[in-house]
């Protein structure tokens, strides 16, 4: 799987928000929520095509299209996966337990995860 820093990944949100967008509306839609210059985000971009995140159209000289090469979908249940092994030895149980013990989890939202696990069941 195609490794992406924090920043990357908002300018990979952005794309696969749009499916395919130029570069000036990804600076547009970043620039609304951060305090990235253009050119910052230019680079971000470059690295993502660099990586193989990131397909471009270059077929109007004027304005490349980029559109993303990993799925939005694929890349979560890739970082889930990263993050439980990492920090929960790949359980979910562990997880869940610690955030329950450390009261990260509200009742409501415990609740709620009971009613997913008798409808799964």
């Amino acid at each position: 799987m195609i490794q992406v820093s924090e920043a990357e990944l908002e300018v990979m949100k952005v794309v696969w928000e749009f499916k395919s967008a130029t570069s000036a509306q990804i600076i547009q839609k970043l620039e609304e929520s951060t305090e990235w210059k253009p050119k910052t985000i230019q680079t971000l971009i470059t690295r993502l095509v660099g990586k193989e995140a990131l397909n471009v159209d270059k077929t109007n000289k004027k304005m490349y299209i980029y559109t993303p090469n990993i799925g939005e979908h694929e890349y979560k249940n890739y970082a889930n996966e990263s993050f439980l092994q990492k920090l929960y030895n790949g359980s979910v149980n562990l997880m869940l337990s610690s955030f329950i013990k450390d009261k990260k989890l509200s009742k409501e939202e415990i609740n709620e995860l009971k009613k997913m696990l008798d409808e799964e069941n």
